[in-house]
């Protein structure tokens, strides 16, 4: 993982005189990406820089890799995986300086000029200044891996593997894209499949477009792009069986973990718990690696951790328990921190824990440079199909696909809604459709991995490399090797629901390598399900800290003041601190990021490179799991033993309406609104102290009396207080508090 940027003159003119110190601070801006090495070049009319991370032959490996006649100048951020394999393949007597797996590259492209990353195996971002065409040519892997941006104009071009280090060049525009954001699925989550480009956020900056090599005559302007890879086309059945499948998907996913693994340099693996993760520890196990869990309230709650200890357990690996308590959020200006080196507004609270879980492993395994996900498993090997069938089955998840695609059409098109009134008898057809919308209805899943390549360049890829690139980490992705994709996307549109559907083909290729129970786990969302309510309040009071600091300032850019109501957006705010339940947090702190980044871009000096972001983390110590959880639940809930002689009250606008028809049911009810069920019936001890509950007796007292008995009781009371269902009124003894 490695930083480039750089920029160069167009029709015959000659940089700024100032153009050294210019490439300096775009460098300096992205330092966090490579402090092994930075390296500077500048000519009459090309600047150059690099910033490296060395993985592979830290002593050599130093760029710009340069043609031995001078003319030809290579920088590249990423790994080659089969750079042996292509280096091989090579002329006899072609000549590498280096031990580096990017160096193939320069000699690929003197040999095969535009077809050099046909046979490249890997992630990467490339630039290349051919002299002696006066050519620019920038390049990304297949799946937008490794970040490459670009803006330019009349007189220059400039790029960068980061928006910040461009935004240092005195010619990229400073302006954020409101229009184009708040339209963008990805920011509103609105139940469509985006298929457009991915957006930058900011207005005239673009991304060198994944799987494509684009480039700049820089003496004419002209510009070209060469698409060197496009998914593959389903062509009929296939004459392998299933079980072929599974076995030469289990060899490319073995192989793929195979290269992340191996470097000159230590790897690790953030193991959640979930089949994706556990199926990488699997394969790599071999080497003895250090596996690094989330444990939250959420994680908790949702079995991610204990999950990760067992598998880390069964495979013999050293698991770190990384305490990121679910009330610790960062400052106002730790949070805008934090966003300048995501930069982009889908910051949210799991990319908060994903830098604190890289940060904690940098400080606990300082020549650890390397970090495996389990990151497109589900994008591609049908992870998301259970969840969109709405509790039905694979033709219910084409269904509802079909549908998220024809919202999409309509989206463009609006007029065209009446003539498909009646999904089952739609006065047009199908191909008239997509003539009028560009929106092809015949194979939903083709239009769902359309949209998940998307959603894995603009989401996953970005906040993945940010988050571990501030840590001076570089994040490597198994199930991202396109050959597993193709492989994939390749399965007979017959053969789907049998390999794709909730990623059997995944959990039958390890049944052998892993215990059953962790294989056929259900998929959990990281932070969001069981639980998701501590993380959704501890980031509603981050937004309202110091009299709403955070909105106040992002309401004043220029954008918000165009386009936000501004006062349902402090309404929204003031209703999720009464209920954080009440809404969705993350779309009310989308908007603020935009403001803020706004209001950051426009500062005459950028905000400096983000390192440190609140307390550095702790971790657990966790060697039998029953035996540790007390103090696991103690530690990552903030929950301290329920002290029996607290007296407690109905939390503020909270009622508990007993049913007029069943005696062994209540509803509770957050600011007039129905919000949970009692159901007496599976707990019964829980719904008779409801009812006692008095604001004069002790828990104590409440709980002898109870005549159902107490059976898990005081989880239940410490769930009703985190919830603000229940309050502390005093306490009895030798203290006062506010919360257990």
């Amino acid at each position: 993982m490695c930083g480039l940027a750089g920029f160069a003159s167009i029709n015959g003119s000659t940089l700024c005189a100032d153009s050294h110190r210019v490439l300096h601070r775009m460098v300096r801006g992205i330092a966090h990406r490579g402090p092994d090495d930075e390296q500077l070049l500048c000519t009459d009319s090309i600047a150059l820089g690099f910033t490296r991370l060395s993985l592979n032959d830290p002593h050599g490996g130093r760029q710009p890799f340069v043609s031995e006649d001078g003319q030809v100048l290579l920088v590249a951020n990423g790994e080659v995986y089969n750079h042996r394999e292509l280096a091989a393949q090579l002329p006899a007597g072609t000549r590498f300086r280096s031990g580096s797996d990017c160096e193939v590259l320069l000699h690929l492209y003197l040999e095969e000029g535009k077809g050099f990353l046909d046979r490249v195996r890997g992630m990467f971002a490339v630039a290349i200044f051919d002299l002696r065409k006066g050519r620019l040519l920038l390049a990304r892997d297949r799946f937008g891996i490794k970040p490459l941006f670009l803006t330019r104009n009349d007189r220059s071009i400039v790029f960068a593997s980061e928006i910040k280090s461009l935004l240092e060049h005195p010619e990229c525009p400073r302006a954020v894209d409101w229009e184009s954001a708040l339209t963008d699925q990805a920011l509103s989550a609105a139940p469509v499949l985006e298929q457009g480009r991915p957006t930058t956020w900011f207005r005239g900056i673009e991304h060198v477009p994944s799987g494509t090599i684009h480039e700049i005559d820089l003496r004419t302007g002209e510009a070209s792009s060469h698409r060197y890879w496009h998914m593959p086309e389903v062509s009929g059945d296939s004459a392998a069986s299933d079980a072929e499948y599974v076995e030469t998907y289990r060899d490319l996913l073995a192989s793929s973990v195979n290269e992340c693994v191996t470097a000159d340099a230590e790897i690790g693996l953030f193991l959640s718990g979930g089949i994706d993760s556990a199926s990488v520890a699997a394969l790599a196990a071999h080497t003895g690696l250090h596996t690094f869990t989330t444990l939250t309230g959420s994680t908790l709650a949702n079995g991610d951790s204990e999950y990760a200890h067992r598998v880390a357990r069964f495979l013999d690996l050293p698991n770190h328990q990384v305490l990121l308590p679910s009330e610790q959020a960062p400052d106002a200006e730790e949070w805008k921190r934090l966003l300048w080196l995501l930069e982009t507004p889908q910051c949210g609270p799991e990319q908060f824990y994903k830098y604190q879980l890289h940060r904690y492993a940098k400080s606990v395994r300082p020549e650890l440079k390397g970090i495996m996900l389990g990151a497109g498993a589900d994008e591609f090997n049908g992870g998301y199909s259970v969840e969109l069938a709405g509790g039905g089955d694979w033709s219910d998840f084409l269904a509802n696909v079909k549908d998220m695609a024809l919202k999409s059409a309509f989206g463009r098109r609006p007029a065209l809604t009446s003539w498909w009134e009646d999904p089952a008898l739609p006065l047009i057809g199908e191909e008239a459709l997509h003539a009028l919308t560009g929106t092809s209805l015949g194979d939903p899943y083709r239009a769902f991995l359309g949209w998940k390549c998307r959603d894995t360049e603009q989401y996953n890829c970005w906040h993945e490399d940010r988050t571990s690139a501030g840590n001076a980490i570089e994040s490597r992705v198994p199930f991202l090797d396109h050959r597993i994709v193709e492989l994939l996307a390749s399965i007979p549109v017959s053969r789907r629901e049998h390999l794709l559907w909730d990623k059997r083909i995944l959990r039958l290729a390890m049944r052998d390598l892993l215990p059953l129970d962790v294989v056929n786990r259900p998929k959990v969302a990281f932070y969001n399900g069981d639980g998701v309510h501590r993380t959704q309040r501890t980031f509603v009071k981050m937004l309202a800290q110091n009299e709403n600091a955070l909105l106040e300032e992002a309401l004043a850019a220029k954008g918000a003041r165009e386009y936000v109501n501004a006062a349902n957006a402090r309404e929204w705010l003031r209703r999720l601190e009464t209920n954080p339940q009440s809404g969705r947090v993350e779309l009310l702190l989308r908007l603020v990021n935009l403001g803020l980044l706004e209001q950051m871009t426009q500062q005459a000096a950028l905000p400096s490179t983000p390192y440190a972001i609140g307390e550095m983390p702790t971790a657990v110590d966790v060697k039998d799991w029953e035996e540790a959880k007390m103090e696991i639940e103690s530690r990552s809930l903030g929950r301290q033993p329920l002290d029996g002689s607290l007296v407690l009250k109905l939390g503020e606008n909270v009622m508990i309406l007993d049913s007029t028809g069943d005696q062994w049911t209540s509803y509770i009810a957050l600011d007039g609104q129905l919000e949970y069920v009692v159901d007496g019936y599976a707990e019964p001890c829980w719904l008779e102290f409801l009812r006692e509950v008095d604001g004069e007796r002790s828990i104590e007292k409440i709980v002898n009396g109870l005549r159902s008995g107490n059976d898990g009781v005081d989880r239940l009371i410490c769930e009703a207080l985190d919830f603000g269902i229940l309050t502390v009124v005093e306490h009895t003894g030798s203290a006062t508090t506010d919360q257990v």
